[in-house]
């Protein structure tokens, strides 16, 4: 079926499908507002009730979702049904709808700023302040469109920051709409937009903190601690597009914005602290492990990955073994991706070449070929064989890294 069978029944589309089709774009997902029918008439049809605040259903063919009316119950008129429901959404250009005829229904002059490229509150937009994520993710979304935040809009939510009202959000919430900004084609734009909202700093303290903390110039023209991070976000969105590789990219330096003011511009430790900060934040935000522990990795040895090729055999080995990527290899190109965006990350260097990555795979590679099982079988002593592998793994580095040194020194 295609809506439903049931008589009187009428079903219009409404919010970012409306509004990405009078953009021209393809829309990601289709939802409908259905008037002229009950809850009890689409749950026997074979609609799946979803949802508390108010009932939505999924299409038993499509899982599509469909809504009954927000809003004041006592409407008669199916209009004001409808606009009534679309002034609960939280963004004019969200806030229109198509009728079964094709007619655009638009209460807020939501029409208009899609023309003016205005991302603009409804009067409800406070009821719900995870919107101002939202906001963030979709002007990040329509960014290359040239779409701006009204000016009312943000003063708006800089006032809501002040008066705490985004303190309270629900961080599982908060994390889905990270998630997947993440995953989106411009999350650096997301994470700046919160900035400029003022709400970065509730959202991600630890991450808003690193803004105005310099850094060497020689190392980093850039400077600042905070730029420097959205930097590598953005070399990262470039190299991968799995969101733990982009958001261990974006902390892999909270360890800054604790250092000492005295000891600027120098950052010793921060890798440490860094990776204390990025545990303390995951668990804030209910983060799953999986991201967690990338990102922990990357804030403790991005350095050390910069100075692979100075490190001793046996350094290497325990680092390669702390990221567990003898058992994970796509963990390790995880973290090299990261590190790579960590040294393109930097004013004047963003297509700087970046051997540590190819040079920590041959070293991998030689750890590997190690044979740990012969070892432990010949072996008299159990207590030694942890010693025996790790000299033996680090034998076999020695080699790789005289190689290297041989074949890429006489090439330069």
């Amino acid at each position: 079926m295609r809506h439903s069978n049931i008589p009187g029944m009428r079903a219009y589309l409404v919010g970012g499908a409306v509004r990405d089709q009078l953009l021209g774009l393809a829309a990601n997902d289709r939802d409908w507002l259905v008037t002229g029918v009950s809850g009890e008439q689409l749950a026997e049809t074979g609609f799946r009730q979803v949802g508390q605040d108010f009932s939505v259903f999924l299409h038993p063919d499509t899982a599509e979702e469909y809504a009954l009316p927000r809003g004041e119950k006592s409407h008669t008129n199916e209009l004001e049904q409808v606009c009534d429901d679309l002034i609960q959404r939280d963004l004019t250009i969200n806030a229109l709808a198509l009728s079964p005829e094709g007619a655009v229904i638009d209460p807020l002059n939501g029409q208009a700023d899609l023309t003016a490229r205005i991302l603009r509150h409804t009067p409800t937009f406070r009821e719900d302040p995870i919107r101002v994520l939202r906001l963030a993710r979709l002007a990040a979304r329509l960014a290359p469109l040239g779409f701006k935040t009204a000016s009312e809009t943000r003063t708006m939510i800089h006032n809501m920051v002040q008066h705490k009202e985004l303190d309270g959000l629900v961080p599982e919430r908060v994390w889905s709409e990270i998630m997947r900004a993440l995953e989106g084609d411009n999350p650096t734009h997301f994470f700046k937009t919160l900035r400029d909202l003022d709400a970065l700093k509730v959202i991600m303290p630890a991450l808003d903190r690193l803004f105005g903390v310099p850094q060497p110039a020689k190392h980093h023209p850039e400077i600042d601690s905070g730029i420097h991070s959205f930097m590598v976000l953005e070399q990262a969105t470039r190299l991968r597009k799995d969101p733990e590789t982009r958001l261990a990219a974006l902390l892999h330096d909270l360890g800054k914005g604790t250092t000492p003011s005295n000891q600027w511009p120098s950052h010793h430790g921060h890798e440490q602290r860094g990776a204390k900060l990025v545990d303390a934040l995951c668990r804030s935000l209910r983060i799953p492990n999986r991201f967690r522990e990338l990102s922990r990795l990357v804030a403790e040895y991005h350095t050390h990955c910069h100075r692979a090729l100075e490190l001793k055999p046996a350094t290497l080995v325990k680092l390669l073994q702390s990221l567990d990527a003898l058992r994970r290899p796509e963990r390790l190109e995880q973290f090299l991706a990261a590190c790579k965006a960590d040294a393109r990350g930097r004013t004047g260097f963003e297509s700087c070449d970046y051997p540590q990555a190819d040079y920590c795979r041959a070293v991998q590679q030689a750890i590997i070929r190690v044979d740990t099982a012969s070892i432990a079988r010949l072996s008299r002593d159990p207590k030694q064989i942890a010693d025996t592998i790790l000299q033996a793994r680090s034998r076999a580095v020695a080699s790789v890294k005289k190689t290297w040194q041989e074949t890429h020194i006489s090439t330069e």
